[in-house]
């Protein structure tokens, strides 16, 4: 399968591999991987449109995208997840000057999660615990200071759909020197087994919906049928 550019409502979703995607991401910018229930809102949802739509890396998260794609668009697609494009990532050998600031909902999960990039033995990381951002406007000086002051290389930030993104978008148009940011919400949690216990094999096989569903039925059915929706945006013009 060849490297393309998916176009879709204007988002730019690279169908790459892993490496050609590291390499653009090293350029700087950020990374998004939107989940078909994300994706689904894009109408509804302007700021998160918007952010998707500048975002400089989009992948193909969500199977269900990608069996739309090649049904209804003719595409030939290959699913990366968030979650293998981060492990992957974190499997990388960094040096002891590349330094790393995780953005994360809560303090224990920036103490778990700063203890599996040690174990990674990615040992320059910066924690920082956002506040509740308001979904519309997403703002955040001391976040800001904190980049300028530390100067990341990489920001991987591990917050909810449809607020991350828009972060990543404030945060580009703040920054002015180069720095790679990863959008992939709750994958870390996966790899800390915080979450559901998703592997390669499960996320190939497209049935990480399906663990995740059993694992938090409460949480993650509404999003499973969240995701049926996003069809409107193929069967309507």
């Amino acid at each position: 399968m060849r490297d393309t550019i998916i176009t879709f409502k204007n988002i730019k979703f690279h169908n790459y591999n892993f490496e050609k995607i590291l390499k653009k991401l090293n350029k700087g910018g950020y990374l998004v991987a939107p989940a078909a229930s994300a994706l689904n809102n894009i109408s509804s949802n302007k700021p998160y449109y918007n952010s998707l739509l500048n975002s400089d890396i989009a992948i193909l998260d969500s199977g269900f995208f990608c069996i739309l794609l090649r049904l209804f668009k003719n595409k030939e697609v290959k699913k990366f997840s968030g979650y293998l494009f981060l492990k992957k990532f974190l499997d990388l050998n960094f040096d002891d000057n590349t330094s790393f600031l995780l953005i994360d909902p809560s303090k224990e999960d920036a103490k778990e999660n700063k203890l599996y990039l040690k174990k990674k033995k990615i040992n320059n990381v910066i924690n920082y615990v956002a506040p509740i951002y308001n979904s519309n406007h997403v703002s955040d000086t001391r976040l800001i200071k904190l980049i300028r002051k530390k100067k990341p290389r990489y920001i991987i930030i591990n917050l909810g759909g449809e607020i991350q993104e828009n972060l990543a978008f404030y945060i580009k148009r703040k920054i002015k020197f180069k720095l790679s940011i990863i959008c992939t919400g709750a994958a870390i949690a996966f790899l800390t087994s915080k979450q559901a216990p998703i592997n390669e094999f499960i996320d190939k096989i497209y049935l990480g919906w399906f663990i995740r569903v059993i694992y938090n039925p409460k949480k993650n059915l509404i999003r499973v049928l969240k995701s049926i929706f996003l069809i409107k945006y193929f069967l309507f013009k």
